[in-house]
């Protein structure tokens, strides 16, 4: 792709594996978007700051972070251009340039913490994912009320048995590594399990 911010958009193009100069423009995949309608840039429009060089815009739009990668827009591109993939990749390379807000950053780390806590113990297990994703956010953040805004949920979970304080672990560890190994595209390990 030649454009004058070919870094960003190559480096789109390699992490969506799609190729951005192949959408035409139909709208196909906004026209499906169940998120279109609260998108500040919805999918034809990103597509088109990118093949455009406004990758800046791109990177900053609020609708990647919109996104419910529920993967409409793919299925539905006669091109066979990758949108949900394309947004995935412009989210990575928001986080990763620091262009995400707070609020996006806040999500990065509970998917991340999301992550960790199924990799080691096989299945959700809550306390372990509160403490270290609001650890990890007030570490950053240095926000008290965000540290302590959602305690007086535990109660009320607890009492409703939906929270619980000991978690389980899933017997066989090495399928879920397997499965994480896949996903990765690295060498199986317990992922730290203990």
């Amino acid at each position: 792709m030649e454009t004058a911010s070919c870094p960003v958009a190559c480096a789109v193009e390699s992490l969506s594996h799609t190729r951005l100069e192949e959408c035409y423009q139909c709208g196909k995949c906004t026209a499906g978007c169940p998120m279109a309608a609260h998108m500040d840039a919805p999918p034809t429009r990103l597509i088109r700051l990118l093949q455009l060089g406004e990758t800046n815009r791109a990177l900053r739009a609020d609708s990647i972070w919109q996104c419910v990668s529920c993967q409409t827009c793919s299925t539905r591109c006669p091109q066979k251009v990758d949108c949900a993939a394309v947004m995935d990749a412009l989210r990575q390379l928001s986080y990763e340039q620091g262009t995400a807000s707070p609020a996006e950053r806040r999500t990065v780390a509970f998917q991340k913490a999301f992550l960790d806590n199924i990799r080691r113990y096989g299945r959700l297990n809550e306390i372990p994912l509160i403490a270290v994703f609001k650890g990890q956010v007030f570490l950053r953040d240095r926000s008290l009320p965000f540290l302590v805004s959602d305690a007086g949920l535990g109660p009320q979970l607890q009492k409703r048995k939906k929270l619980h304080l000991v978690g389980e672990k899933v017997r066989d560890r090495e399928v879920v590594a397997r499965i994480f190994a896949r996903a990765t595209g690295s060498p199986a390990s317990n992922g730290g399990a203990q």
